[in-house]
């Protein structure tokens, strides 16, 4: 007699990837909203530190965590660099030289500008990673309702990407053959894209009229091949964005350095 065995359930990781496009968005929007709206180190710095407990269980590999993400975690500390040697002068000043003037208000402001890029940009760059465009366009259509001519247009534009890039590697090699890809780096990078500007048009015609002719434009409701649905799994997600950016808030709050860019003065 054969037993049958019952398949261990997914990992957290696994079931994370699974969730609605539209949950990832919607907790990408509820958690980077209240830290746009501020600029200090506390609130930046309990969400970082949040979502880095959390990113294990988003379904990404550490491997391909940090070949999406080493671009943030460089452009984040030049960011508050520049802030550090050109930001508002307060304080202590450490150097000063022309236009540079390093200030203990500078500085802090630095350490708060780069943790608040690395709190906005880490989870948008690892949520996302795991969204299917299509099923972020169902989800868009279906849950969110929005009109199915515009998501389906900007499905069609999101897939031309990839070719984008292999059409720009063809004719890259294509001059190179030809013999004048040698020199004149600037040069060349212009006659390339001027040439994938006039084959991306060319086919973004091709495939508007392909579209049409195949009734993507009709009006009325239409049908969807595959249903997007939003469950309770996907409210507790949206939820937790939603604690993350409450606890960094309330951190703020509590220790006096909340500081609403929005506001007077």
């Amino acid at each position: 007699m054969i037993e049958m065995q019952t398949p261990p359930p997914p990992a957290l990781g696994t079931r994370v990837a699974r969730l609605n496009a539209v949950a990832k968005l919607l907790a990408i929007v509820v958690l980077t909203v209240p830290l746009i709206l501020t600029l200090d180190v506390v609130s930046a710095g309990v969400a970082l530190a949040l979502e880095l407990a959390l990113f294990p269980f988003a379904g990404l590999g550490w491997g391909a965590f940090w070949r999406r993400t080493w671009i943030v975690w460089l452009l984040a500390p030049l960011t508050g660099l520049t802030i550090a040697l050109y930001g508002e002068t307060s304080g202590q000043i450490y150097a000063e030289w022309f236009v540079v003037r390093i200030s203990e208000g500078s500085l802090a402001l630095a350490l708060a500008t780069m943790l608040r890029v690395l709190a906005i940009a880490l989870p948008s760059v690892v949520l996302f990673a795991t969204v299917d465009p299509t099923d972020l366009a169902d989800g868009l259509a279906q849950v969110l309702r929005l009109p199915a001519r515009f998501v389906l247009g900007a499905l069609a534009g999101l897939r031309m990407v990839g070719l984008f890039m292999d059409d720009w590697r063809a004719l890259e090699l294509a001059r190179r053959s030809r013999g004048v890809a040698d020199r004149g780096r600037i040069r060349r990078f212009l006659g390339m894209a001027f040439a994938l500007l006039v084959l991306s048009i060319r086919r973004g015609t091709k495939l508007a009229v392909a579209m049409e002719a195949r009734g993507f434009g009709a009006p009325g409701p239409r049908s969807w091949a595959r249903e997007s649905r939003f469950g309770v799994a996907e409210w507790l997600f949206v939820a937790l964005g939603a604690a993350v950016a409450a606890v960094a808030v309330a951190s703020a709050s509590l220790l006096g350095t909340w500081n609403f860019i929005l506001g007077p003065g």
